[in-house]
């Protein structure tokens, strides 16, 4: 008896696993700042900080989307490169108004 009991959850323990997403269906998929879905493209936070951080890099900046996630970093990445257009949507609310490309000194 107790051998059957053993062999039916370990047949429901590899039923489960089997059933679980691996880590590739799991990941968000962005474009941008945009999350990709069944019904398209929507503006996501995690998308556009993923964004932010890439296009930061870009610049020379030393940061990642983790680091993002603090307002006051968030801060001071779009105001060294908020004048960037690719960041127009995610930047609004940080961007220096000064003319003439990134702030320098961050």
């Amino acid at each position: 008896m107790p051998a059957k009991i053993i062999a039916a959850s370990t047949l429901i323990a590899a039923a489960l696993l089997v059933s679980l997403p691996t880590a590739s269906e799991a990941r968000i998929a962005c474009d941008r700042e945009f999350q990709l879905n069944r019904e398209g493209a929507i503006a996501t936070p995690g998308c556009a900080d993923r964004y932010l951080a890439q296009v930061a890099r870009s610049y020379g900046m030393q940061v990642t989307h983790v680091d993002i996630r603090s307002p006051s970093v968030k801060q001071r990445v779009c105001e060294f490169v908020g004048n960037d257009i690719r960041l127009q949507s995610i930047c609004s609310g940080w961007r220096n108004n000064q003319s003439g490309g990134p702030r320098m000194g961050f």
